[in-house]
């Protein structure tokens, strides 16, 4: 109800939220009532103009009383911003231009004075689309899109940062530049503000840029002005919001540090004198800390007798500042002086009065910062009387007096109590400073408070950062009063008012400049409780762990002289470790009720609170807010903000404002005209503006001396407060100092015209000045915007509020933890957690809502809308927890220790929890209370619907605003059923109290349905037996007597059985390790319990049950508990009907875990496994193939002895090829085994490489035992082959040396002859008869002695050995490879399977490998793999019908890719045959006498192979058949014979070969250790023909032309040199046939031998090119003429193993090309190379 009374010159106001009062004087009372009458229906006709359809109108006018009318400034465009300088103000309107209005001084030859009604278009901006617009006293400033900076206007001071100009008459550019770029590049600026003679800008890097004059701005400088601006380093590397400058101090708005970043370390040595800042002292069972370090560097003294301090200085009166609070009061003992220095300011109105260094000192409270006073008498040393000489107010009289002034009368009687009997009061700081420096010169007078606050800080300071800085329960402050009652002082001073009294401001210019950035910037006002938002500080002493508690012992006198006396002179804390013990208990109260870093989802898109202000700058009045009215040259940190939740800062003249996120407004500085909002003392610290309850403020102006405030009243339209001087007409222009002759406010009052300005969106003030922005309602949906940011501040509140009243208190309660037991406490600080998260999210969308008003007003901007999930996800966590606490009878066990608290009538409980009723128990009351914030769920739904019809409904805002309602009321909803489901498990569990309910009983444990009604039974259950079912929403529990069994849902399959005719309503239940049916005793029933379980399973396992069925393939987590082989394993993967199906992990509790994939509830596929080895402390590791439960397939097995495995498993045990790697090389027996193994061991053809031995084994084994012919190379050379017996050589054999001696015939051990045989030696000569002994220690000869005749036939002479006879023959080897293969294409032996089935198991080993690869992220395959696999997933055509030349074509690219990839089996064949040859042939293998064996492996390779081929293509020809011509065209065979050149005889398209299709995928893999066999078996001919090379190749061109016998006209006569032709001399060398050369020698970098013969025939075409240029006509060579000309390419190709490469191209070319061309080419190129051996130079 709306009442307005009157009473002489006053009016009261009366509404929902207080009483407002309005002064009038007296020709203000004959209109009065009309004009209030008109508001009122103005008001409520507010929400009905719709038609008007204006938006950003400006109002504007000036003071407060009710005869002011605001004045309507008509402007084509909307308003966004305006700022007001002292006689001036600038408008931004839509569209980025700018007026102006006022007076313009510096306009000069232009209009000078504007009236505001009648703005003036700043031409000079034209063409820029301005984004933001500021005004200093004098000046103005515009930043436009692209980050620019312009100003304009009064540049005496550099202000507008243009250097030789006095003023600057239009808006000029300035450019702010980075120097410490090259070259320096423009920085972008986000916004700026403006002083009187300073102009700061805030970058788009969220840094400050300051220019002009004084110390406000915050630079390391002395000169000024300062023309370029230049970066506040104080304050880079931190994330400044916003910025705001007063006449002569700057405010900065500053995101919180993450902890990671604060929690610097503090210097622990003075940054001058480099001595120690803290020192600690053991003392029996105290700990005494002292920082009581003062360095004389500190101070510099200016040449104008001000003092300064250096960087990182500490201040230098009274006692030293901790690093972590370094702004502290100054104090002196009297009985000790020190030797600090007074320092003295030669000022006109001051008389060389003493500066108290950090002016008051005060200990402050949560909201309201308690009223202090300086206890002036209590200086010691019996100099209270001087001190009171110098007081204007020499007793208490004189101090009513001038409380009478002030116009609280409650006020007045508060502070009155302060002064104590006998003392006298002291002034303000602004006329005083507690004493002059001719009475005692250096000794500063001692306070109760300042010593506590310094106590403190010195405490504080020695354990750094991780100190706990609140006083809780047994604060510092307490506990001292009540060791030493009389010592309770309060220091402090009432808020000063300048020109109340004589004397005038005091300008000490004393500069602070701090280097540290963290919490070392703070102030003295900042010794006060810091537990709001729960982060508190630990003290880390040894046996010192608080949280908070102090319990100190002081060790001193009982007189309150002597212990500050003891406490200021030596700055000490003594710390009982016993009292410390008992005050360390552990506290609840765990978890931070400010989420620390916001929430990380909402990142950028919410504005912050956790934010710092910072101020720098003068300090005369206060405005700085540090306690003291000294000035800062860098910006320091107002700490008694940091917890506020500061979101706008404002700075007036002489005084600053901060907005919090809670609609308070905290107000300091001057307060001459009551511009504070209160009249509390002093008002050099943030003080709360005195509003009615229920008053939430949301945007601040401030001007000269006055503070406009936008706020939220009884309805959702808002309302406007003036706090400040009063403004008379035709008195506007008087000084602002002066205020004689001006009333003022003493507190907010309200504007009454507010109500007909329509929706005000911002205010601003300046000089005298007030603006306001208003919109019309248009269409409702201003209204509309307006109610939902209202709705949601005072939501805000609210939940503040309770966190504040409720939440707090009962986390201090030290009896909880007890009340509550471990669980319910962890459950409860859960509930703490959700409940600040909630409550800080509403914070910052309130922010965000407000400064959407203010700025855009759209739809588009609504985070909840576009981010609704971050809302949604927040409620339903706190739902969530408020939830859980309930489940276990949290609010019922809180309900005692909150009933201590509250006591029995908790109407505070009530109030906060909207409850009417009476007499509600307790419990009830918190539960409602929690539960409270789902309501506003359905407020977002109504006023997003609300919004939505001021849209047409085809809109996109309407249906982002539908959508967004939808999600909202959905939520609801959903809440409220989680809210029934709680009460409804609470009031089972307490139904059904017992053993088995407290071990049933869990947090997120919610009841769905239960069978005690008999609904449900066990079938073929006994007579007697008692089953009870009990669904939860995460298991189903069968509970039997005593016992009871828990089934996970997770893990759950239902199905309903067919009644048929049997009558029994049944459901069949299938669990991991159980199947059951449970018996229903209606349809109803069992469709009831059916539903049930498959909606609880699906929300189980999706969150929210929305099926009738849930999927029967699922991923869950499960431990088994009967099955054998995996009892107690846990399972977690995927599950089909029952079974693990799928991917998963099974872990066992003795260390065994497997991971890969699953069928039928056993491993199967590939899977990753590892068992522990407790012996040796290491694992087993086995990664590959599964078959039923058991290792089978291709696998690695790297075992803990350090052995490893690759191959083959089958059965568990290796099986199949394989390779084995035993040890190291440093190891005892590092060896090798690849080959054949059954059933884990060593069976069929295999290599055995004996590293430590040197030997190499390649034969057949037998149950790991060599059995059967092999053959065994060392590395000195010896060569065996022969047959071996129980891993012995045992038998016939043959033994050749490296010197070519050699033995054939019996063994009995290795290397042991033993019988008959015949050894031949190197020259020929041979025994025979029968040998005993080892080869290498001398051997017994019974035999006759050979020695050939040298006449005797070559016949007689051929007793060599022909070697390999004795070996594993080819086809034998390896047969195990290429079973695998077979297999892998469903053969069960090589040949017997179908055709297709092979083609489908390609695809799908293909698929399966890629799926594999794709799910190890190790195992990544290349774009162009991914590719080629997709390629050979397609079963290709060409497999099936004839073969044509096409289609061979097609076959022979497709092995080509085939072979490529190892997924493919041709592929995986390939690279095992690869491997195995390379073992076999490398290292100790490599021995010559091996080449004919390697050559025959070759060629088994290559028939067993295209026998594979030509199962998959069975239409392919055999060995050595023909493929029928396309057509008779012979353009056509010419076409097909060249496309098949590089790779194929010259005839390709009529003989298929292996070796034409296979070697070219086959041989590249093999080539080095091939080709090293041919250079060392043709070593000795190769070094002949090599020395013949180097000897002919010394000769120049035609010479050696001339020796080779080459005909006269097949000399060059010129060559070409670099492009030009170059004739042929005697002395030209290696310029003849250089291309046929050049050419030639490619024949080294080719692999097959049908590349190397047709590098042959390339380079017989360039000879034949050569020659052909030369002569004339057409050519035809002779075998005779050419021979020599190759002969000469040849030995000028310097082909280092020729022989080698002719040797290989003649054991593996293709028979088909012998006779042909290639065939004569081969030939030539032979017998240059004999004839090069044999040649003779002369």
């Amino acid at each position: 109800m709306k009442k307005w009374t009157w009473s002489g010159d006053r009016a009261e106001f009366r509404n929902g939220f207080g009483v407002f009062q309005v002064e009038f004087h007296q020709s203000m009372h004959q209109h009065c009532h009309g004009q209030i009458s008109v508001m009122e229906s103005q008001r409520k006709s507010s929400g009905e103009e719709d038609s008007s359809g204006e938006r950003g109108l400006l109002h504007t006018w000036k003071g407060y009383s009710y005869s002011v009318t605001p004045e309507r400034v008509l402007l084509s465009r909307p308003v966004l911003q305006a700022a007001l300088g002292t006689r001036h103000g600038v408008l931004l309107v839509e569209g980025g231009q700018v007026y102006s209005f006022g007076e313009f001084p510096w306009k000069q030859s232009q209009v000078s004075e504007v009236g505001p009604l009648k703005p003036v278009l700043e031409s000079a901006l034209s063409g820029q689309r301005v984004v933001a617009v500021a005004a200093g006293s004098f000046h103005s400033g515009a930043v436009t899109e692209d980050g620019g900076v312009h100003m304009w206007g009064e540049n005496s001071f550099g202000q507008c940062g243009l250097s030789s100009l006095t003023v600057v008459p239009n808006p000029t550019p300035v450019a702010v530049l980075d120097p410490d770029t090259s070259p320096p590049h423009t920085i972008r600026v986000l916004e700026l503000a403006c002083g009187e003679q300073h102009s700061l800008a805030l970058s788009a890097q969220h840094e400050v840029w300051a220019w002009g004059s004084g110390c406000q701005l915050g630079l390391v400088t002395t000169i000024f002005p300062v023309w370029k601006p230049q970066k506040v380093e104080h304050l880079a590397g931190r994330h400044v919001l916003q910025v705001a400058c007063g006449a002569f101090h700057s405010l900065a708005l500053v995101r919180c540090q993450p902890p990671q970043e604060a929690r610097r370390p503090l210097p622990d040595k003075c940054g001058q004198c480099n001595q120690l800042l803290y020192t600690m002292t053991d003392k029996e069972d105290h700990v005494i800390i002292s920082d009581g370090h003062y360095c004389h560097l500190g101070v510099e003294l200016l040449a104008d007798g001000e003092a300064r301090l250096g960087p990182g200085r500490s201040p230098p009166l009274g006692l030293q500042s901790s690093p972590s609070e370094p702004l502290l009061s100054s104090h002196t003992s009297a009985s000790a002086p020190g030797p600090y220095p007074t320092i003295t300011d030669h000022t006109d109105n001051e008389r060389g009065r003493t500066v108290a260094q950090n002016g008051e000192v005060l200990t402050t409270t949560d909201s309201d910062i308690s009223a202090a006073g300086t206890d002036s008498d209590r200086t010691v040393g019996g100099v209270g009387g001087a001190g009171s000489q110098n007081s204007p107010y020499p007793d208490d009289q004189a101090v009513k007096e001038y409380l009478k002034k002030l116009s609280d009368t409650s006020l007045a009687e508060e502070t009155a109590k302060m002064t104590i009997a006998g003392a006298s009061f002291q002034p303000p700081a602004d006329s005083l400073d507690l004493l002059t420096s001719d009475l005692i010169p250096g000794v500063m007078p001692v306070t109760t408070s300042s010593a506590l606050n310094s106590l403190v800080s010195s405490c504080a300071s020695a354990v750094g950062e991780r100190v706990v800085s609140t006083y809780e329960a047994l604060s510092l402050k307490k506990m001292i009063n009540y060791y030493y009652p009389g010592v309770g002082g309060v220091a402090g001073v009432p808020g000063g008012v300048p020109g109340g009294f004589p004397g005038g401001r005091a300008e000490e210019r004393v500069g602070l400049e701090e280097s540290m950035q963290g919490k070392k910037s703070c102030s003295t006002g900042d010794i006060r409780e810091e537990e709001d938002e729960g982060l508190s500080r630990r003290l880390s002493l040894p046996g010192l762990l608080s949280q908070g508690r102090y319990a100190v012992r002081l060790l001193s006198s009982t007189s309150a002289h002597r212990l500050l006396s003891s406490l200021t002179s030596s700055y000490t804390l003594m710390l009982s470790p016993r009292l410390m013990r008992r005050a360390s208990r552990p506290r609840v109260r765990a978890v931070p009720l400010t989420p620390v870093g916001g929430l990380p989802e909402a990142g950028e898109l919410l504005p912050s609170l956790q934010t710092e202000v910072w101020s720098w700058g003068r300090g005369e009045e206060g405005q700085l807010g540090h306690g003291d009215n000294l000035p800062r040259l860098q910006p320091l940190c107002i700490k008694c903000l940091s917890s506020k939740e500061v979101v706008l800062v404002a700075a007036g003249a002489h005084h600053s404002l901060a907005l919090t996120a809670q609609s308070q407004v905290f107000s300091w500085g001057s307060n001459s005209s009551g511009q504070l909002g209160h009249m509390g003392c002093p008002t050099t610290i943030p003080r709360l503006a005195k509003l009615s309850e229920g008053i939430r403020v949301w945007d601040v102006g401030a001007g000269a001396q006055h503070t406009l405030l936008l706020a939220d009243g009884d309805c959702y339209q808002p309302i406007l407060y003036y706090s400040g001087q009063q403004v008379r007409d035709g008195a506007q222009d008087a000084p602002q100092d002066q205020t004689e002759g001006y009333s003022y406010t003493q507190q907010p009052v309200l504007l009454p015209f507010c109500m007909n300005l329509g929706y005000v969106s911002a205010v601003f003030a300046g000089g005298q000045s007030c603006v306001a922005l208003a919109d019309r309602n248009v269409m409702g949906f201003i209204a509309s915007l307006h109610e939902l940011a209202a709705a949601e501040r005072k939501f805000y509140c609210k939940l503040s509020s309770v966190k504040n009243h409720v939440l707090r208190p009962l986390l201090d309660l030290e009896s909880l933890s007890t009340a509550l037991g471990p669980a319910s406490t962890v459950l409860l600080q859960s509930l703490a957690r959700g409940y600040s998260r909630l409550c800080h999210l509403t914070g910052q969308h309130s922010a965000s809502l407000t400064a959407n008003l203010r700025r855009r007003r759209e739809v588009k901007s609504l985070v909840m809308l576009e981010h609704a999930s971050i809302f949604l996800d927040t409620y339903t966590e706190y739902c969530c927890s408020v939830g859980n606490f309930l489940v276990m009878g949290g609010f019922q066990a809180l309900a005692k220790p909150s009933l201590d608290f509250f006591g029995k009538c908790p109407e505070l409980l009530q109030r906060l929890a909207e409850s009417s009723e009476e007499n509600i128990p307790l419990s009830d009351l918190l539960v409602a209370l929690f539960y409270l914030p789902m309501r506003h769920l359905h407020e977002y739904g109504r006023l997003l619907l609300k919004l939505g019809t001021c849209f047409q409904v085809s809109s996109v805002d309407y249906q982002k605003l539908q959508d967004g309602c939808s999600k909202f009321e959905a939520l609801a909803l959903h809440l409220k059923r989680r809210r029934k489901e709680a009460e409804y498990t609470y009031h089972f569990w307490k139904s059904f109290p017992g053993k088995m309910t407290d071990s049933l009983r869990k947090p997120r444990r919610r009841l769905i349905c239960e069978s005690s009604n008999k609904a449900l039974t066990l079938q073929n259950s006994g007579r007697f037996s008692v089953n009870w079912f009990i669904l939860f929403n995460d298991a189903l529990v069968h509970a039997q007597f005593s016992t009871h069994h828990v089934f996970p849902l997770a893990t759950l399959w239902v199905e309903p059985i067919l009644e048929e005719n049997t009558g029994l309503y049944g459901l069949k239940v299938i669990s991991p390790e159980e199947t059951f049916t449970l018996l229903a005793c209606s349809s109803m029933e069992k469709a009831k319990w059916l539903r049930s379980i498959n909606q609880a399973v699906d929300q189980a396992m999706r969150g929210a049950g929305q099926r009738a069925e849930p999927p029967i393939s699922r991923t869950a987590s499960y431990t088994f508990y009967k099955d054998s082989r995996l009892k107690e394993a846990t399972y977690e993967g995927h599950w089909l009907a029952g079974k693990p199906d799928g991917r998963g992990m099974m872990k066992w509790l003795d260390g065994r875990i497997y991971t890969g994939t699953f069928k039928n509830g056993l491993e199967d596929g590939f899977g990753d496994y590892v068992i522990p080895s407790k012996t040796l402390n290491l694992n087993d590791h086995y990664q590959g193939h599964w078959k039923e439960g058991k290792m089978h397939g291709i696998g690695t097995y790297k075992y803990a002895t350090g052995e490893f495995y690759e191959g083959s498993f089958q059965d568990n045990m290796r099986h199949g090829h394989g390779m084995l790697r035993s040890g190291t090389l440093n190891s005892s027996s590092p060896s090798v085994f690849i080959g054949q193994w059954v059933h884990d061991k060593k069976t069929g053809y295999g290599v055995f490489d004996d590293i430590t031995r040197g030997e190499k084994y390649m034969g057949m084994w037998q149950d790991d035992q060599r059995q059967g012919t092999g053959v065994i190379v060392t590395q000195f050379g010896l060569y065996y082959e022969g047959a071996f017996n129980n891993n012995k050589m045992q038998g016939t054999g043959v033994l050749l040396s490296e010197d070519n001696t050699t033995y054939e015939g019996e063994f009995s051990e290795d290397w042991t002859l033993n019988g008959k045989g015949v050894l031949t030696m190197a020259n020929g000569d041979y025994f025979e008869g029968s040998f005993t002994g080892e080869w290498s220690s001398g051997l017994k000869v019974t035999g006759s002695f050979f020695k050939p005749n040298l006449y005797d036939s070559d016949g007689d002479k051929g007793r060599a050995v022909k070697l390999g006879r004795l070996a594993v023959r080819p086809e034998e080897k390896w047969r195990a490879v290429f079973e695998e293969c077979w297999m892998r294409l469903g053969c069960e032996a090589p040949g017997q399977g179908e055709n297709q089935r092979a083609w489908e198991n390609i695809a799908e080993a293909l698929t399966t490998s890629r799926r594999q690869h794709g799910d190890s992220p190790e195992m990544n395959l290349s774009q162009t793999h991914n590719r080629t696999l997709g390629s050979l997933e397609f079963i290709p055509q060409q497999h099936v019908g004839p073969v044509t030349m096409e289609k061979y074509d097609r076959i022979r690219h497709y092995l080509i890719k085939a072979c490529d990839t190892p997924l493919h089996p041709l592929g995986r064949l390939m690279e095992t045959l690869v491997a195995v040859y390379r073992m076999t042939y490398v290292g100790v293998g490599a021995n010559r006498r091996l080449l004919l064996q390697a050559v025959n492996e070759i060629m088994s390779y290559l028939a067993r192979i295209f026998q594979l081929v030509r199962f998959l293509f069975p239409d392919l020809p055999e060995e050595g058949g023909a493929i029928p011509e396309p057509s008779s065209d012979p353009q056509d065979k010419k076409d097909s014979n060249c496309a098949d050149t590089q790779l194929e005889s010259p005839k390709p398209g009529r003989v298929v070969s292996s070796s034409a299709l296979l070697l070219p995928v086959l041989l590249p893999g093999l080539y080095p250790p091939l080709f090293t066999l041919y250079v060392l078996e043709k070593e000795r001919e190769d070094d002949v023909y090599w020395e013949c090379v180097l000897r002919l190749n010394k000769q120049p061109d035609m010479a050696l032309l001339a020796f080779l016998g080459v005909q006269h006209k097949f000399w060059p006569v010129s060559v070409p040199v670099l492009g030009e032709k170059t004739e042929v001399v005697s002395s030209t060398k290696d310029a003849c046939f250089a291309s046929a050369t050049e050419t030639l020698q490619q024949i080294s970098t080719t692999f097959t031998p049908s590349d190397k013969l047709q590098v042959i025939q390339l380079t017989f075409e360039e000879i034949t090119k050569e020659v052909m240029s030369s002569l004339e006509g057409n050519f035809l060579w002779s075998m005779d003429d050419l021979f020599p000309v190759f002969l000469y390419v040849v030995l000028r190709a310097r082909i280092r193993n020729l022989g080698s490469e002719v040797s290989l191209i003649e054991d593996l070319m293709d028979p088909c090309v012998q006779h042909g061309e290639h065939g004569i080419m081969f030939t030539t190129l032979k017998a240059c190379y004999y004839q090069i051996q044999h040649e003779k130079t002369t």
